[in-house]
């Protein structure tokens, strides 16, 4: 149980950074063409960070299955 609750916490902050990454993305693409360089090191952190937090999801499932 302690795993689940600290995967939990774990993906908590990771959303928060996930979703900092989607606004920063937003952002850029709303200023436009000004930025338009930083385009690929905006968008590989948010690629980044919805992945590690899929991967987080789907662990945290396994973990669910494994305990109910």
């Amino acid at each position: 149980m302690a795993d689940i609750e600290a995967l939990r916490a774990q993906m908590k902050k990771l959303s928060a950074r996930a979703v900092k990454a989607k606004m920063d993305l937003h952002d850029l693409s709303e200023d436009l063409p000004q930025g338009w360089g930083s385009i690929p090191d905006v968008a590989a952190r948010a690629h980044e960070a919805y992945a590690q937090l899929e991967a987080l999801r789907s662990e945290l499932r396994v973990l669910e299955e494994k305990g109910a």
